[in-house]
């Protein structure tokens, strides 16, 4: 049995995520979760909210236990990306590109 959560639309990158996502990959709920609260970065509270989420979607959904959980897999993908203009030398415009993530995190008992 697996459950999951999905945040949508969120305003970071995905590679700035992602990076935080490799780390907690693998590990039981309670140590992804201390990883998380001392990692000093903008996506690993972000991931924190969605994979306390997932765990509560786990116990409360499907009466798994806490105790036996293990983060079977965290993503951040690519979300729709905002366009905006930068004007540059001789009349010039130079785009940036805002990105945003969905984040997501599975869980799994394991057996």
């Amino acid at each position: 049995m697996e459950a999951r959560a999905v945040a949508k639309y969120v305003r970071i990158s995905p590679l700035k995520v992602n990076f935080i996502c490799k780390e907690i990959r693998g590990k039981q709920v309670d140590e992804a979760l201390a990883i998380l609260q001392f990692t000093p970065k903008k996506g690993a509270r972000l991931l924190e909210k969605v994979l306390n989420s997932a765990i509560a979607n786990a116990e409360n959904n499907l009466s798994l236990d806490r105790d036996n959980l293990y983060v079977a897999d965290a993503y951040a993908n690519d979300g729709p990306h905002m366009k905006r203009w930068r004007p540059k030398a001789k009349g010039m415009a130079y785009p940036i590109i805002k990105r945003s993530s969905h984040i997501g995190v599975v869980v799994k008992e394991r057996e």
